[in-house]
């Protein structure tokens, strides 16, 4: 539904950090606004849900990956035109084998480096408003 005026809605991002310092990174699907392109997984949030009930649901639908039993971490809330945007950190460790994407939204899935991160952002392979990525971590 389009926003009235003065209305915003919220949207999340959720960072995943296994135990060897790495991040799990999707594929945008091709027929998805930035198509092929690599981000962490996250979305709008729906109504009646706060902002950590839609980064697990996010989580749970885009990459089979249930964080309920993690702790997370907001670590970056910023107004943006239209929107609330939340970006969230677990500290979760499980084999690639145990992602499971949507395919309607994701392609591939990988763990990469901090240093990988920068370089695909760098060489626009990566979703340009997760940019930030390079001042938070």
């Amino acid at each position: 539904m389009p926003l009235a005026d003065g209305d915003y809605h919220l949207v999340v991002s959720i960072w995943i950090v296994n135990d060897r310092g790495e991040f799990l990174i999707s594929k945008r699907h091709p027929e998805k606004t930035h198509p092929n392109l690599w981000e962490c997984p996250g979305g709008s949030v729906l109504t009646g849900e706060d902002s950590l009930q839609g980064a697990l649901r996010e989580a749970q639908e885009e990459i089979g990956i249930d964080l309920s039993g993690y702790e997370g971490e907001l670590i970056r809330s910023v107004r943006r035109d239209v929107s609330f945007y939340d970006a969230w950190l677990f500290h979760a460790t499980f084999p690639i084998e145990d992602v499971v994407p949507q395919l309607e939204e994701v392609v591939d899935a990988r763990w990469a480096t901090v240093e990988e991160i920068k370089r695909l952002i760098r060489d626009e392979k990566f979703v340009p408003s997760l940019g930030y990525f390079l001042d938070v971590f």
